[in-house]
C-alpha cells in the first residue's frame, strides 16, 4: 500500500469535476498509444518517437508516464490536488481510452478511482503538502505510508497495512524517515520546522 499525489494538470483546466464524476484520474500524454504492459524503456522510445521531449525533459516525461502507468498498483491511494482541495481515494488499474488520444482531450492514460474524502489541503500534514508541492504531474510519497497520518479518512480505525506492506516498512526505513524529520526541525524555514515537529509527535503518540 503507497500514496501518491498528483496535480491538475493545466492541459485539464476546469475538469477537476468531470474526473470526480467520472472516477478516474489521467496524466495527459498523448500519442503514446496503450501502455499496458509497456516497460519504462518501451516508454522512453515511444516518447523519443514523438520529437517533443529531450534530455531533461525526456527524462522527467518518461519517469513520470513509467510511474502512472506501472508504479502505481491497484489498492494505492491517491491524492489528487486542485488548488486549495485535494480528494483522497483508491485507486484502480491503469486502462487506455483512444478516442480521448487527441490533443483536444488528452485524458487517454487513466486509472479508475473510487473517491474517498474531499479534504481542505490545510489539513494535510507537511510531508504530504511537500508532496504535493514537488514538481511533476505525479509523485510518490517517499516515507512509510503511516507518516502520511490519513486514518481519520480512510475508516473509523484507520487502515492497517497488510502483512506484506509492514515487513517493506522495517525498523531502518522508519528510522531513515525519522533522521528526516529531526533535520527539518533545524530548517531556517519556521514553518517546515513546525509541520516536522507535528509529524514527529504524532508518530510518537
Amino acid at each position: 500500500m503507497k500514496l501518491y499525489g498528483m496535480r491538475l494538470n493545466p492541459a485539464f483546466e476546469g475538469r477537476f469535476e468531470r474526473f470526480l464524476e467520472d472516477n478516474y484520474i489521467s496524466i495527459g500524454y498523448t500519442g503514446l498509444g496503450d501502455l499496458e504492459g509497456a516497460g519504462k524503456d518501451e516508454i522512453e522510445d515511444r516518447l523519443i518517437g514523438l520529437g517533443r521531449y529531450v534530455g531533461h525533459g525526456l527524462r522527467t516525461a518518461s519517469e513520470e508516464v513509467h510511474l502512472f502507468a506501472n508504479g502505481v498498483q491497484d489498492g494505492d491511494f491517491i491524492l489528487f490536488a486542485d488548488g486549495d482541495t485535494v480528494m483522497l481515494g483508491d485507486v484502480g488499474d491503469y486502462f487506455y481510452v483512444e478516442s480521448s488520444d487527441v490533443p483536444e482531450d488528452g485524458a487517454c492514460h487513466r486509472r479508475g478511482v473510487t473517491w474517498l474524502h474531499r479534504i481542505a489541503r490545510s489539513e494535510l500534514n507537511g510531508l504530504v503538502q511537500d508532496m504535493l508541492d514537488a514538481p511533476g504531474a505525479i509523485q510518490s510519497f517517499p516515507y512509510p505510508f503511516q507518516l502520511a497520518q490519513l486514518d481519520r479518512w480512510l475508516s473509523p480505525q484507520g487502515v492497517q497495512p497488510s502483512a506484506a506492506d509492514r515487513s517493506k516498512v522495517d525498523d531502518e526505513t522508519i528510522a531513515e524517515a525519522l533522521a528526516v524529520l529531526k533535520l527539518a526541525l533545524r530548517s531556517d524555514d519556521p514553518d517546515r520546522r513546525e509541520r516536522a515537529a507535528a509529524a514527529i509527535l504524532r508518530y510518537a503518540k
